[in-house]
């Protein structure tokens, strides 16, 4: 008995240490961590789409490309694809991987750059913004297995524990706690998003029309206090003898207290969700920023009635600068207004055809509309007499740096192709200096256009800031580019011409740069002490000045020709279109060999390539030589130099510097270089590009 009882106790210890050992074992592996399951987005994922606050994700490989847009550098906005910001940070590489975004407030501006390939774009300001680090879990942090994103439609959404049915059709807006980032030390709180669904007055909400924020009862109540003075102007402008010294009084008067509104954001103190989140304060009829740019991805814009093809024989980029100063008067507005809708309608605005802004000017430039906004004349003319007078100066040459570092931007619907034009309508003379803001905007490719309205009377010139404005503003003084008229009351007379000339894109010389608007024939040199080692190298040199240039049919060509003591045309300008087939032509180049007839081979390309320039193209010879030339080459390159070819001449290792410098355009020491051996070919690509477009600007403006 004692034995068996024995027995029993062994047996009942055995089997409780066997229990709590599996009992053991089992609380290990309910501790134990799950692994985490990244999700992964798509290359045009932007971070605003994405709801969660902070998240781990996968990116796949490819998205280095420019059709995914990033603005900014370091800190994005939120507009920006998530993945190729990652890239442009040099968190990941073309090849993808995991990421951590973390979500922080808006910035007022967002600096472009180029890093790591990708060249991200500037923004003035956005409402929320990101960043991005190696994809690393932070301590104490519960990531998210699935990204939950934003929809654009009004649907039921659960909030909390609480279920709240929203019907179709109501204002819904969510909103996250989204904070600014806090240093390593400290640990968030949760990571996990709660959104609360709250549903709008529809007064509140951006897409009506009848919002009334802050920023509008501003508005409202500055637009009272006007009439006072536009009466002013309007007496004025009834009389004939007295109109022009009362505009004066108007512009240089600085008694005159303006009571201009200031469109501001208005934003709640302490609140993250409204630091985050700044959209109840939009006016839909307002530009969100400077720039003017708008994304219909992140509002909730009406989309536009219609989109016409338009005028395809007048493809061009419009920017029309509306005088919006005090000295214009309300009366006077009004026809600007009529006069603007009228060219809307006489150029066909479409897609395919002209697109056309509008910047209104005074104290400030404020862009009204971008190239994108409305794709047809219909919509441009009733958005044009929705226009709100802002007063101020006439700030012309402030204008105009705005638009030429703002507006003609991808972002704000800038087609590339086609020529960018500004119209300045200025009613008397500009209150600031135009030169030189004109000269980088014509240097940009800008065409500029004036139409002065009441141009200063012989007793009003002292007060003019800057006499023959118009000659140093426009990109040529022959009077394309200026238009003059008497009267107000006349400006619907000059509509037609003027649409005439913004649409004879043949005329519009500012649209083209050094950098498009030529014809480059190289003359190489295949003799046979150049050797084939050295024959890749030159051209290497000539691949290497190809690809700085804009090529198309359009813009710049290239064509060659290689010689020893014959001449074969390589290939001829209208052969290849794009940059890529150009390189790829001239590394398919082989090496000829023989002697040196460099004066026959000018001949030749004067012949073969140069006579079948277009006529509105420049026409660039480069000739590379490593030697004396057999025959002559002083009448051959006079005869190239007066049918208009522009001449440069490389010289390496034995060539003589007298045959150079008879070869070169004058002034030699800008058109003719020399280099002791051909490794050395590299350090004239940067001169030699340099001196072309140096050469381009200094053209007369007549």
């Amino acid at each position: 008995a004692l034995l068996t009882m024995k027995a029993t106790v062994i047996a009942t210890f055995f089997g409780v240490f066997l229990t709590c050992t599996c009992t053991a074992k089992e609380a290990t592996k309910k501790t134990k961590k799950p692994k985490l399951y990244v999700p992964q987005i798509d290359c045009d994922v932007k971070a605003g789409k994405i709801i969660n606050p902070e998240f781990i994700a996968k990116c796949p490989p490819g998205c280095q490309d420019v059709k995914y847009r990033v603005y900014g550098t370091d800190i994005y906005a939120s507009f920006s694809s998530v993945c190729n910001a990652a890239i442009h940070s040099g968190i990941i590489d073309n090849t993808g991987g995991k990421i951590l975004v973390q979500k922080v407030a808006g910035h007022s501006g967002y600096r472009g750059s180029f890093s790591n390939g990708v060249r991200s774009l500037s923004l003035p300001r956005w409402r929320e913004s990101f960043l991005v680090s190696e994809g690393k879990p932070r301590k104490g942090v519960t990531y998210p297995s699935t990204l939950e994103y934003s929809s654009s439609k009004s649907t039921p959404v659960k909030a909390g524990n609480d279920c709240a049915n929203i019907p179709a059709g109501d204002a819904v807006r969510k909103e996250y706690q989204t904070s600014p980032v806090p240093p390593p030390a400290t640990k968030m709180a949760t990571t996990t998003p709660i959104p609360t669904t709250t549903t709008t007055d529809p007064s509140t909400t951006v897409s009506q029309p009848t919002t009334t924020p802050a920023t509008t009862r501003t508005t409202a109540a500055a637009a009272k206090t006007r009439p006072g003075l536009h009466r002013v102007r309007d007496m004025v402008f009834r009389g004939t003898s007295t109109s022009t010294s009362n505009r004066n009084i108007l512009r240089h008067n600085t008694g005159i207290q303006r009571q201009e509104p200031v469109a501001t954001f208005q934003r709640a103190v302490g609140s993250p969700a409204h630091l985050a989140m700044e959209t109840d304060s939009w006016k839909p009829g307002l530009s969100l920023f400077d720039t003017g740019f708008t994304s219909k991805e992140e509002l909730n814009l009406k989309p536009l009635e219609s989109i016409s093809l338009g005028n395809q024989n007048c493809k061009v980029d419009l920017s029309f600068l509306m005088d919006g100063s005090w000295s214009i008067g309300k009366r006077r507005f009004q026809l600007q207004k009529r006069f603007f809708g009228s060219v809307a309608q006489a150029l066909g605005i479409g897609s395919s055809g002209p697109l056309m802004g509008i910047v209104q000017y005074g104290d400030d430039p404020f862009t009204e509309f971008n190239l994108k906004t409305y794709a047809n004349s219909k919509d441009l003319r009733n958005a044009i007499e929705k226009i709100q007078q802002k007063g101020g100066l006439s700030n012309v040459g402030k204008a105009l740096s705005f638009v030429n570092k703002n507006f003609f931007s991808d972002a704000n619907g800038n087609r590339g192709g086609a020529p960018n034009v500004v119209v300045v309508v200025v009613d008397g003379w500009p209150t600031d200096p135009v030169e030189e803001a004109s000269r980088l905007a014509r240097e940009s490719g800008i065409n500029i256009f004036f139409v002065t309205v009441e141009a200063a009377a012989q007793s009003e010139k002292q007060n003019v800031v800057e006499l023959n404005f118009v000659d140093k503003a426009v990109c040529r003084t022959n009077g394309f580019y200026s238009i003059n008229v008497p009267s107000w009351f006349s400006l619907h007379k000059v509509v037609q011409p003027l649409v005439k000339r913004v649409c004879d894109t043949d005329r519009l010389v500012c649209s083209k740069t050094c950098l498009n608007s030529a014809d480059i024939g190289f003359i190489i040199d295949g003799s046979s002490s150049v050797g084939t080692s050295n024959f890749r190298t030159v051209l290497q040199f000539v691949a290497n000045i190809s690809k700085e240039f804009e090529i198309s049919d359009t813009d710049t060509r290239i064509g060659a020709v290689q010689y020893t003591y014959e001449q074969r045309l390589e290939f001829s300008f209208d052969k290849y279109s794009t940059k890529e087939d150009v390189l790829g032509a001239i590394k398919r180049i082989s090496y000829w060999s023989g002697g040196t007839s460099t004066g026959a081979a000018i001949s030749y390309a004067s012949e073969q390539l140069f006579s079948k320039s277009k006529p509105n193209k420049r026409k660039i010879m480069i000739l590379i030589t490593d030697g004396r030339s057999y025959d002559d080459v002083s009448i051959p390159a006079m005869e190239a130099h007066r049918n208009g070819v522009i001449a440069y001449s490389i010289g390496v290792a034995w060539a003589a510097p007298d045959e150079l410098e008879a070869i070169a355009t004058d002034p030699d020491k800008e058109h003719s270089f020399f280099v002791d051996e051909f490794d050395n070919l590299y350090r004239y690509v940067n001169q030699l590009i340099q001196n072309i477009c140096t050469e381009f600007n200094s053209q007369p403006r007549n």
